[in-house]
């Protein structure tokens, strides 16, 4: 009997396809052999134990189809002995025309050509440690928290020492790993590892995963993952002590006080694994001047705009220590309040942090804990205290993917001050907190209840909230909410506003084109968001409502439609454009819609742009934005780009009107793997202020760096003057004994 091999391959493909629909786990596997010979890293992968070891290979196809196998495969081995995980892979491409925008390290995947292996050492679908690299041998880690439900828990400033070796062909390039099992964390004894992995293919336009990941699933997710099982049980990891002290010497010149500054820093951090799954970092006297200079926003709204941490000593497993909360409005810890502070004018000024000691990790398979203290000094010319600030938390994993969490938080003036008022001597803040994650994840959520205690104060000092989302192919549901407090006060915390009761559900629709269409999906999604004020009878102070519409194209790019309806309630006077000297809104109601675009043009391209107009109603006025983006590359030398927003905001007589401008070029010089030259050029009209900040960086040794960093602020308000200067020279190199 003859069988058409084309219709059963089909047939097997369709009914996988329906297994899968129906809520059927897909189960994948290979295994990791022992080894005792020594393996050379020179990317050619000819010692005998390579063509012994099992492949992870059958890569399914993420974009832009989730249904068929990948055009172009990759074939993952691995070995392992006593000290490394040994990781060889061969992956196909249609020719050597590799897209790789940059020889800098951390790259992200997105663009280019690349492949990426995530590893969920404890088997919990919650948190992952993320090795990756491209055809030029550049290579990236990454932490990642949350199960992959949220882009924000990526975490790219986390390093450790690994090797890597690249080899490009004609038609596919070799990638060869020694990881030592340092760099992960494990129980002793284990022998499976959840894994999966991705990679980006920009000549067959492809993103490809071994577990087959649904699109309406983000790439990343670890509720999609197989099994990597180890001949033998895994030994007790041997991690060395990290030395990584540093020297920095500093000089500027304050042009409004017309005082020159002079100054040399040392200090250093250690590091330490505790068991095989906890961490122990210790730093004295830190010192952040290398970290790259925050991007500048143009703020229309009343209330204060997060930026993201970049400081490697508050990094791994920061998900321990600021996932508590709801991140937008109710954040009970954000590492940034530490080592930043208030002067007298209200200015937010560095206030250097003395020393600090962090200790996190896994207690157990199914228990996480976090310990965090830091001391920071005193200024008494701003009036600034010295100050304890100290995290605990403990996680516990409960049913496939979800946990309970519990905090504490604790903020103290460690001396006595006239200036310090009797409720700036402690803050403290106590919670628990549910994240619930299904085991395909169709279902995730939030829960969380917190309390705060401050001197002289009582009652309404509480912040809860819930969230419940539901997402399958065709729909995305969330019903959420957060309640916070009139009294309620987190002094290392991130809270946006008081005083509140929010409602922000969401509806989205997708919507998956059949044939020969040039789009992959169509999203319809309607978000309204409406908040009570609960100390003023629950009367309605402000709602959104935004209905969009978007596209995404196979060739990469996307479009999409937005309308905004807006009521406001100011209870103060309030200047929408942030400008000195304008006359604000008065108190009232405020009802006002807008209308916007964008596009996205294909990330592939040596040049690509975004644009994305808006304009419509403001308070009782009218605004036209413009923000767009252009960035171009000599790969993988140079990278520049120009970042821009226009605001131009026309309020009727006698309230202020402005034009505002925030213009952001960057140039990016990457002369080899361990030389590399960053420019960032920022001037906003709101802030009345230019700045250049230049760096230079040379790794001279694993994970050892010279910087030489400028930083130049203009102001802009009246006339173009110098307002600080600044050149910094800082040496750390990263010691393990």
């Amino acid at each position: 009997m003859r069988v058409n091999k084309s219709k059963l391959k089909r047939k097997l493909t369709i009914l996988l396809i329906l297994c899968m629909s129906l809520g059927f786990s897909q189960t994948k596997s290979f295994h990791v052999k022992y080894i005792t010979e020594t393996i050379t890293l020179d990317g050619i992968l000819n010692e005998p134990a390579w063509s012994q070891a099992e492949s992870a290979t059958n890569f399914w196809q993420y974009f832009p189809t989730d249904s068929i196998q990948a055009k172009q495969q990759a074939d993952i081995k691995m070995l392992f002995d006593d000290t490394n995980l040994y990781v060889g892979m061969k992956v196909n491409a249609s020719s050597d025309n590799f897209v790789v925008p940059s020889l800098r390290r951390d790259f992200r995947a997105g663009g280019s050509d690349n492949i990426t292996l995530m590893f969920d050492t404890f088997n919990d679908g919650t948190n992952a440690i993320i090795f990756g690299t491209n055809p030029e041998g550049v290579k990236r880690e990454m932490l990642l928290s949350g199960g992959g439900n949220e882009l924000r828990g990526f975490n790219g400033a986390w390093d450790t020492k690994w090797r890597s070796k690249t080899i490009k062909h004609k038609d596919h390039y070799i990638v060869e790993w020694i990881i030592p099992f340092s760099a992960f964390k494990y129980r002793e004894g284990e022998t499976k590892w959840r894994f999966n992995s991705y990679h980006f293919d920009t000549q067959d336009n492809e993103r490809n995963t071994w577990i087959n990941i649904p699109q309406n699933q983000f790439i990343f997710n670890l509720a999609f993952m197989g099994d990597m099982i180890f001949e033998k049980p895994l030994g007790k990891s041997k991690s060395p002590i990290s030395l990584i002290p540093y020297v920095n010497g500093l000089v500027g010149k304050d042009y409004e006080t017309n005082e020159e500054t002079s100054d040399f820093k040392f200090g250093g951090d250690a590091r330490m694994t505790v068991g095989n799954s906890m961490n122990l970092d210790l730093t004295i006297n830190p010192d952040f001047s290398q970290v790259e200079v925050d991007q500048q926003v143009t703020n229309l709204t009343r209330f204060e705009i997060g930026l993201p941490e970049r400081r490697q000593f508050f990094i791994e497993n920061a998900d321990l220590f600021d996932d508590f909360g709801n991140n937008r409005d109710s954040n009970p810890f954000f590492s940034r309040r530490i080592g930043i502070a208030q002067d007298i004018n209200g200015n937010t000024i560095e206030n250097d942090i003395i020393a600090g000691v962090r200790l996190s990790g896994k207690l157990t398979n199914n228990t996480r804990i976090g310990l965090l203290n830091m001391q920071t000094t005193d200024d008494v010319a701003n009036e600034i205290a010295t100050t304890n600030n100290a995290v605990v938390t403990l996680q516990q994993k409960v049913f496939s993917r979800s946990n309970f969490s519990v905090m504490f938080i604790n903020k103290q003036a460690t001396k006595d001050y006239d200036f310090l008022e009797e409720d700036e001597n402690y803050n403290r803040v106590i919670g628990i907190d549910y994240r619930l994650a299904s085991e395909d994840n169709t279902w995730s959520g939030k829960y969380f209840l917190h309390k705060s205690f401050t001197p002289n104060t009582e009652g309404n000092d509480f912040s809860y909230g819930a969230r419940t989302e539901f997402n399958s192919r065709n729909y995305n549901v969330r019903l959420s909410g957060v309640f916070v407090g009139e009294s309620f006060n987190s002094a290392l915390g991130f809270i946006r506003r008081k005083d509140i009761f929010k409602i922000d559900p969401s509806f989205q629709r997708n919507i998956w084109p059949k044939g020969d269409s040039k789009i992959v999906k169509h999203e319809l999604s309607v978000t309204p968001i409406f908040i009570w004020r609960p100390e003023l009878n629950f009367e309605n102070s402000d709602y959104t409502i935004f209905t969009r519409w978007e596209a995404q194209f196979k060739n990469n790019s996307s479009i999409n439609a937005s309308m905004a309806n807006r009521f406001v309630r100011l209870y103060s006077p309030f200047d929408p454009t942030g400008t000195d000297g304008a006359i604000e809104l008065p108190e009232g109601d405020y009802y006002y819609s807008s209308f916007g675009a964008q596009f996205r043009s294909d990330q592939r391209k040596l040049f690509s742009y975004s644009i994305e107009p808006r304009i419509g109603k403001f308070f009782n006025g009218d605004i036209f934005t413009f923000e767009g983006s252009v960035n171009y590359r000599i790969q993988p030398y140079f990278t520049g780009s120009l970042q821009l927003r226009y605001d131009s905001i026309n309020l009727p007589n006698p309230y202020t009107s402005a034009n505002l401008w925030l213009i952001g070029p960057r140039l990016d010089v990457t002369f080899n793997k361990s030389l590399f030259w960053a420019t960032f050029i920022q001037y906003s009209t709101q802030q009345e202020n230019f700045s250049l900040n230049t760096r230079l960086q040379w790794r001279f040794a694993p994970l050892s760096d010279l910087f030489v960093v400028y930083n130049d602020n203009y102001f802009t308000d009246n006339v173009f003057a110098p307002r600080v200067r600044s050149l910094n020279v800082k040496l750390t190199y990263w010691l393990n004994i």
